[in-house]
């Protein structure tokens, strides 16, 4: 019998149940994969804010981090919230002890009801400790501006330049999430060093749904961690978001 593919997960708890490891959780399932958590912060927040947030020490972070890859078969790490430079640390130290391990990071900066969920002194650690160790990168428009230090991309071209310049930043791959552009398409690009970028794209919906960052990240995990290649893996995540913000918009 073959054994189930395991994606270790390192993220925050959302008592809302609207993103964070609840959403990795349930998408992982979707797909067939089994969880491993390693909790990063408790939150206290509801669709609209952030009421509080209980970092989690970067020796707890870390112990449940091997506890996991002990106990089983891990086949890719999804990393997001992580919220202080000790925690980045600490996966970072992680992901050099297991290169073998692809890694798949959300950079969460900001929840989707606006609360700050990173320190805006642990971008610099974010972006140059744990970055690099990464196999592929998330962000969406305001976050790849946030990390890249510059006002966010109002144009397709914009983006791209960002995404260009990201990536030599010492990145393997980038997807550059669209949904915050504007259009009848929402298109992410894969930026890859001594490859073109590879285009994305779904009708924009006008539903909305929280988590849907998490939901994407987790569901490349997925495929990566079934043997799919990245190209695939970002596909068939895509198809799975837009499914499901399609039917919040119905409810």
């Amino acid at each position: 019998m073959a054994m189930r593919p395991h994606v270790l997960v390192v993220g925050g708890t959302d008592s809302s149940g609207g993103a964070g490891v609840t959403r990795d959780v349930a998408t992982l399932a979707a797909f067939g994969v089994a969880a491993c958590p390693a909790i990063t912060a408790v939150t206290a927040q509801t669709h609209r804010d952030v009421r509080h947030v209980e970092a989690m020490s970067a020796d707890l972070i870390r112990r449940q981090m091997d506890a996991a890859s002990e106990a089983n078969p891990i086949g890719v790490v999804k990393i997001g919230m992580l919220g202080h430079s000790e925690a980045i640390r600490a996966v970072a130290s992680f992901l050099e002890d297991h290169r073998d391990i692809p890694a798949v990071l959300d950079p969460v900066l900001v929840s989707s009801s606006g609360g700050r969920l990173t320190d805006e002194a642990a971008i610099d650690d974010l972006r140059d400790c744990l970055m690099p160790l990464c196999n592929l990168v998330t962000p969406n428009l305001p976050e790849l501006a946030c990390l890249l230090g510059e006002p966010e991309a109002k144009s397709a071209s914009a983006a791209e330049r960002q995404g260009r310049a990201f990536l030599k930043q010492g990145c393997r791959a980038v997807l550059v999430k669209g949904g915050h552009a504007v259009g009848g398409a929402a298109t992410d690009v894969l930026f890859r060093h001594d490859s073109k970028p590879v285009r994305f794209s779904a009708p924009r919906l006008n539903g909305s749904l929280r988590g849907t960052g998490c939901m994407l990240a987790s569901a490349i995990a997925a495929g990566l961690a079934s043997g799919e290649s990245l190209e695939n893996s970002i596909r068939s995540a895509k198809a799975y978001v837009f499914d499901r913000i399609a039917e919040a918009s119905t409810m």
